[in-house]
């Protein structure tokens, strides 16, 4: 339990398996920060699944975060937190309410940054407002890019059979889950009450924890924030099913640029080598199937009931992916080439033509229909599940947008719109108490609904209906542009 130290020294203390750790308290809630949840994955380390942190003697200073993963620079990113940058960054930071009774429910965030960059340090992710509403808070840091999702038959070469491969990363977030499983105590936290939560590529690892079998149990509700839904991961030693390179193809590539052939030699390369050429999310380079910790797809594996049976929300942003047409040069932009002539003139029809296809059909594809996809099929298994849509827009955001943006509702689901990257209003800091009021009170007891907010309608009991996050308040509806999504879903049945 956290505890004051007493005499002249009244920081908080929280007495872990490492040890002792000595935290700061401001405004109601202790934090504990760059906490070490595993060993450093360096020299021998790197490519290998995350060890025990080691222990500690006498009290370790918590009271700065830890360096952030090594990632290419932020460039204005305000989900990435202060330098500096080190392969030795597998730490976490905790905030609890100061006072309290009683085990709390406690919350994991996994940051976004398409698995290239983030962390979970940055001042968007201060956890001290979703604390005061009664949670214990988490935000952790995982490995990145070519150092966290990675693989090459000299790797492969020295595994025992059966290990677990180049889902370095997730493995990270396993690492820290059963950490919080044997340490939430002693912050007040319940271990057997914990909601992981993450967007974007944070998502997508959500959904991943959500069907893999060395996850189970480690958490108990699931909060999805725009984590695609029907991505596809690459296998070690097979091609995609798209004909793209397998992992270790992708691998020996990239270590043949670095004259590199040997497991010594691939570690003894400078880590910030790795980030250039800048790995492929979608495109296959980072997003793993590696057949122990991940045996299967997200889409297959929830149609097939395989998932984690636990309360879950799921949902996007109203205009995702604004910015981005098919026609652009990416892996997104593949997404409509298997079309036939008559579907395409049917989307083009939903659109109301060309130009408003170009605008949202990337978002419906990548996010939009794969979470209504997630969601029917969650509620089908027999499982609570809440869909939601954000479209809240501050009258301070400088884009083009006609929509809420990939990434924008993050500062309302922490109520940091401090760390805003454009200035805020009252409307902003209303509707930010009120996501982060349902979000805390899922977190609790695996339904968000309670207090004053307008009712969330649950998916299974209402099928097809959803709580949209607006400028003037949460609203109650059915899933917009229902036929546009329907297409989407035909056309992914046919071409897979």
């Amino acid at each position: 339990m956290i505890s004051p130290a007493g005499g002249a020294d009244s920081r908080p203390r929280a007495a872990v398996e490492q040890g002792v750790l000595v935290g700061r308290e401001a405004d109601g809630v202790s934090s504990f920060k760059g906490v070490p949840y595993a060993r450093p994955p360096v020299g021998q380390s790197r490519w290998r699944a995350p060890g025990a942190a080691e222990p500690w003697r006498g009290e370790r200073d918590a009271g700065k975060v830890g360096a952030i993963c090594i990632q290419p620079p932020a460039n204005g990113d305000n989900g990435v937190g202060p330098p500096p940058m080190s392969e030795d960054c597998l730490t976490l930071n905790v905030w609890a309410p100061a006072d309290r009774e009683g085990p709390l429910p406690v919350m994991v965030w996994i940051h976004g940054g398409g698995l290239n960059n983030g962390s979970g340090t940055a001042a968007l992710y201060d956890g001290t407002n979703l604390a005061k509403r009664g949670v214990v808070v988490v935000t952790i840091n995982y490995r990145l890019g070519r150092l966290g999702f990675f693989d090459h038959p000299a790797l492969a070469a020295e595994r025992e059979h059966g290990e677990p491969a180049a889902n370095y990363g997730l493995m990270d977030v396993v690492a820290a889950l059963e950490w919080v499983r044997d340490n939430a105590g002693a912050f007040g936290g319940d271990a057997d009450n914990v909601t992981i939560f993450g967007e974007s590529a944070g998502g997508a690892l959500v959904t991943r924890l959500m069907i893999s079998p060395g996850a189970r149990r480690l958490f108990h509700r699931a909060v999805v924030q725009s984590g695609l839904g029907r991505d596809e991961g690459t296998p070690l030693d097979q091609p995609r099913r798209d004909g793209g390179p397998s992992m270790q193809a992708r691998g020996e590539a990239f270590a043949e640029t670095h004259g590199a052939s040997t497991a010594a030699q691939l570690r003894a390369i400078p880590a910030d080598a790795f980030l250039r050429p800048a790995p492929s999310f979608y495109g296959g380079d980072l997003l793993v199937r590696d057949g122990v910790l991940v045996t299967e797809d997200v889409e297959p594996a929830f149609a097939a009931g395989r998932e984690a049976p636990v309360p879950l929300i799921i949902g996007t942003n109203s205009a995702e992916f604004w910015w981005m047409k098919p026609s652009d040069l990416s892996p997104y932009g593949a997404l409509d080439d298997a079309m036939t002539g008559a579907e395409r003139a049917a989307f083009l029809a939903a659109y109301g033509g060309q130009d408003g296809y170009d605008r949202f059909v990337l978002s419906d594809l990548v996010f939009n229909e794969p979470a209504r996809r997630l969601a029917r099929l969650h509620a089908r298994n027999g499982h609570p599940t809440y869909l939601y849509r954000f479209d809240v827009v501050s009258a301070a955001m400088p884009e083009p947008h006609a929509g809420a943006t990939h990434a924008s509702e993050r500062q309302y689901v922490f109520d940091t719109l401090t760390a805003s990257p454009w200035p805020t209003a009252e409307m902003d800091q209303r509707q930010a108490e009120a996501m982060a009021g349902y979000w805390t009170t899922f977190a609790a007891k695996g339904d968000p609904n309670g207090g004053m907010r307008p009712s969330w309608p649950e998916f299974g009991a209402e099928p097809d209906r959803l709580l949209e996050f607006t400028n003037d308040g949460p609203v109650a509806k059915d899933v917009p542009f229902a036929d546009r999504l329907d297409l989407i879903e035909a056309y992914y049945a046919r071409a897979r």
